[in-house]
């Protein structure tokens, strides 16, 4: 009776310090989420600073750097860390789903997190229409990769939190980043993990605040549609933003999956050469653009939300530009930042259809449309817009915009832009290297 009892105990004492292992591990992982997301926050800001410094000796300074810039890049990664280009969200993705440990390793560990790190913040140097939430994605899913390498049982769900971590640090959204991690990364709920994963998420949001203080990513504002007639901006701006949003997924997902012409297979045997020509773009349109579409486009859509006032006429159309070049250079950097920044631009061009009507809050339908049209995540996308603005006045319009944008985007592009770039790596984990986007 006693020896029973004593097992009882001990088999007792294990599961609970295997339980509080686990615990432990998602806390852990989600504290060096949060530090490595501010991290590359703090130095993305210095990187594009540094741009603009260059720039401001002289603005056609970028026609070197820019194009010299993407090729170095593309070189790195081919030749340092493989499988670290794009947004890095296809990876996070393909890894959760693959069972080989080597597989997942080639497209989650620590090397490409690092190397995710110094090229997004090259890419910005050299003024390439990134962000760098995507990659942050890609990074906290390889910090929790690495602390659970040896449960591989465990990996699914550690690659799901440190995702969700990933963006819920990058933007300051922790609804946003529980959100992304069911719609997008699992498009399920996990109740066995979801305890544990908003653990990861709530470790990650209290280390962005303590090194970074609490803030709202587009600040804080009231805005709101004025009238009835206001209102028929919301299915314009779902009909425009899906439709772009969901052309741009399909063109880069096109130009991943490669071409068998002669020119697609040019692409691929001169990755390097590709890449240039497409800085080369990046740059003519910045300097078309008065060098306002370099970089996230951040400090544009910010300072536009904060006054009221209209972005450039032609800022949606070159910031779009822009972002598919970078997007299709495969050079590390993510497409969130810019595809609000995208959206915004539209969003302000709507809103002059709309006299007397919030710029800024047609600029919001903008943005939720556009984004939910890339990727095909609705509840994310109009989540992600009203915390980052911390506006719940405009959340109905926002899901309605989001909604609309969505089965537009899906009669342009009927996959998601991240699932059908990941579906790229499931075969070995290892094919990336060949790979443009």
């Amino acid at each position: 009776m006693s020896l029973a009892l004593s097992a009882r105990n001990k088999r007792r004492i294990r599961i609970t310090s295997s339980r509080w292992q686990r615990r432990g591990i998602f806390l852990l992982g989600g504290v060096g989420v949060g530090c490595a997301a501010v991290a590359l926050a703090k130095l993305a800001d210095l990187a594009q600073v540094a741009f603009a410094d260059l720039l401001s000796i002289s603005r056609y300074i970028a026609l070197l750097i820019t194009p010299i810039g993407f090729g170095l890049s593309i070189f790195l990664t081919r030749r340092f860390f493989p499988n670290a280009q794009g947004s890095g969200i296809p990876q996070a993705i393909a890894a959760r789903q693959l069972t080989d440990q080597t597989a997942r390793e080639a497209l989650v560990s620590m090397r490409i997190a690092i190397g995710k790190i110094l090229l997004t913040l090259l890419g910005l140097l050299c003024g390439a229409s990134v962000g760098r939430e995507g990659p942050t994605v890609q990074v906290g899913a390889s910090i929790m990769f690495a602390l659970g390498r040896f449960s591989p049982r465990r990996q699914p769900g550690l690659i799901l939190a440190g995702a969700a971590a990933g963006v819920a640090a990058a933007f300051n959204t922790p609804l946003a980043g529980i959100v992304f991690g069911i719609e997008e990364m699992s498009r399920a709920y996990e109740t066995r993990t979801s305890s544990l994963i908003i653990a990861a998420v709530i470790a990650a949001g209290l280390t962005s605040l303590a090194l970074m203080g609490n803030y709202a990513y587009f600040g804080t504002s009231v805005m709101a549609l004025r009238s009835g007639y206001d209102w028929l901006a919301i299915p314009l701006c779902g009909v425009i933003g899906g439709g772009l949003g969901g052309l741009f997924s399909r063109v880069v997902i096109a130009m991943a999956r490669g071409f068998a012409n002669p020119l697609g297979r040019g692409i691929k045997r001169f990755p390097v050469a590709f890449a240039t020509v497409c800085g080369l773009a990046v740059a003519i349109t910045g300097i078309l653009s008065g060098d306002t579409i370099y970089g996230t486009g951040y400090s544009q859509v910010r300072a536009a939300l904060e006054t009221g006032t209209p972005l450039p006429g032609s800022f949606g159309i070159l910031k779009l530009i822009a972002t598919t070049f970078a997007s299709i250079s495969g050079i590390p950097g993510g497409i969130f930042a810019p595809s609000l920044a995208v959206g915004a631009g539209f969003g302000s061009d709507v809103a002059s259809l709309f006299p007397g009507s919030s710029v800024a809050a047609i600029m919001l339908l903008g943005m939720v449309s556009y984004f939910a049209g890339v990727v095909q995540a609705p509840i994310t996308a109009f989540v992600i817009v009203t915390e980052m603005t911390d506006n719940h006045t405009m959340v109905v319009p926002l899901m309605t915009a989001a909604m609309i944008a969505y089965a537009t985007s899906r009669l342009v592009c009927r996959e998601g832009i991240y699932h059908a770039l990941a579906a790229g790596y499931h075969s070995d984990g290892l094919g990336a290297k060949s790979r443009t986007v």
